[in-house]
């Protein structure tokens, strides 16, 4: 060490704190209870929107009104009804119950209940499996 200098020490103190509370915390009903007690400000305001499901602004937007005024039909396609009685038609042929025509197409029996109540959306895999397992064309003009 020689050669360096005069080593001096730095006795300044340091004060360590805690951090200061958040605002949830300063929010909580103990701590408001407390500050009424030691007489300190409370200071309430009462938000105009607080606890209503409305936007800030309560007028209909634009866009909403384009949405009302839409009458565009958005349901999806179902199962022709010739479908439905062509696969019922061609399982009954094969003397299958859905449950094994299911299980031939890797599929749960319930596919198959809505494909012939006309309930399912139409799927191209689908149906290909069903003709390949139905040796009957589905699709198309017969």
């Amino acid at each position: 060490m020689a050669g360096i200098g005069p080593l001096t020490q730095d006795w300044e103190p340091i004060v360590i704190r805690k951090k200061a509370p958040s605002a949830a915390v300063k929010k909580d009903e103990k701590v408001v209870n407390a500050a009424r007690r030691a007489g300190a400000e409370i200071e309430s305001i009462k938000k105009s929107n607080a606890g209503t499901n409305r936007a800030a602004s309560s007028s209909t937007s634009l866009n909403t009104r384009k949405l009302d005024e839409d009458t565009e039909n958005l349901a999806h396609d179902r199962v022709p009804t010739e479908l439905k009685k062509a696969i019922m038609q061609a399982r009954m042929d094969k003397k299958l119950t859905q449950a094994q025509l299911a299980q031939m197409i890797n599929e749960k029996p319930q596919i198959i209940q809505e494909y012939e109540s006309g309930k399912a959306i139409p799927n191209q895999q689908i149906i290909g499996k069903l003709e390949r397992a139905l040796g009957a064309k589905l699709r198309g003009k017969k």
